[in-house]
């Protein structure tokens, strides 16, 4: 471990989690400052699977287009799933541990130990490469109990586990960079199971960086943007961006091919990597205008509506595929 590895401090990124851990929240704004949140009843997506918050349980279920529930025998603080492939960050132990559980087809092929409380989870589009990032306490000796974060990935294919991408060569604007509190979370990787997307963090300062998981580099390519996610046609990153230099965050969509930037409104209090359910259309977990616990919203992402609430007491939205 690091001495120097960046604290990301509770108040920073929200914890989503279950069981007996208790849930760190960033509250939303005002609802006017916002652009506010409908609710809404049914499903307008398509078939969703979801974690359960309300009855304490972590229930991984399924909503069918139409907005029927189906629960599955699943236990997950996060929980993602695509090509066929799914990942269940779970605990696993007392202390409390956790750990990592791959299927594939249904059926469990690897688990995997975390070093800390899940916070992030996803699979490439194909099903070959899973990722997670984990919040891990004692990295850092300047703030005693802070957070750090630690994410890695397994390979389906090659049954390669790589547990921390901070051995990765890292180019920051123009420069090596030699830093040892170098910092990553929020891994997407796109559909040649190669490229990918995720937050570097570093001096106090945040890049969203595009790296190559084969020759283990990554360059940054802007500031202030964290936990991104890439569209299943890799043309658009979308990431939590603050408002202000100490708002909450709200959710933006980069086209890559333009490099220009949109916010989305009504995302604000957003702390979460947000999933892409359609070309068009995104999923993320935040918690409601006095609420306690998340809830799944949806928003397009072009930016021409509010998001609004599709489904409360609920986080780790992820399409069925």
């Amino acid at each position: 471990m690091r001495a120097g590895r960046l604290t990301v401090t509770v108040a920073a990124i929200l914890v989503v989690i279950g069981g007996t851990t208790a849930y760190v929240v960033t509250a939303a704004t005002d609802a006017k400052q916002s652009g506010g949140t409908e609710q809404v009843t049914q499903a307008k997506v398509g078939d969703l699977l979801f974690v359960d918050l309300a009855g304490g349980q972590n229930r991984v279920e399924k909503l069918a287009d139409g907005g029927a529930r189906t629960q599955t025998e699943l236990a997950c603080q996060r929980f993602y799933a695509a090509g066929g492939t799914s990942v269940c960050l779970k605990l696993a132990g007392p202390g409390p541990t956790y750990a990592a559980e791959v299927s594939r087809g249904g059926k469990p092929v690897k688990t995997i130990a975390l070093p800390g409380i899940p916070s992030r989870a996803k699979v490439s589009q194909s099903g070959n490469v899973v990722s997670w990032t984990s919040f891990v306490t004692g990295d850092s000796y300047s703030v005693p109990g802070g957070f750090s974060t630690r994410t890695g990935f397994f390979d389906v294919r090659t049954g390669e586990t790589v547990e921390s991408l901070e051995h990765f060569a890292a180019t920051v604007e123009g420069a090596l960079l030699t830093a040892s509190d170098a910092n990553y979370w929020g891994l997407t990787v796109g559909s040649d199971d190669r490229t990918f997307y995720a937050t570097l963090a570093s001096g106090g300062f945040t890049w969203l960086v595009k790296g190559d998981l084969t020759t283990r580099s990554v360059t940054s390519l802007r500031r202030d943007a964290e936990c991104p996610s890439l569209s299943p046609d890799g043309t658009k990153v979308a990431y939590k961006k603050r408002i202000g230099r100490l708002g909450p965050w709200d959710l933006a969509v980069l086209d890559l091919a333009t490099n220009t930037e949109k916010r989305l409104p009504g995302t604000a209090g957003i702390d979460d990597q947000a999933t892409w359910l359609t070309e068009t259309e995104l999923a993320f977990a935040a918690v409601p205008k006095d609420a306690k616990l998340p809830a799944v919203h949806v928003v397009p992402a072009d930016g021409s509506q509010n998001a609004r609430v599709l489904i409360t007491d609920a986080t780790s939205p992820s399409p069925v595929m």
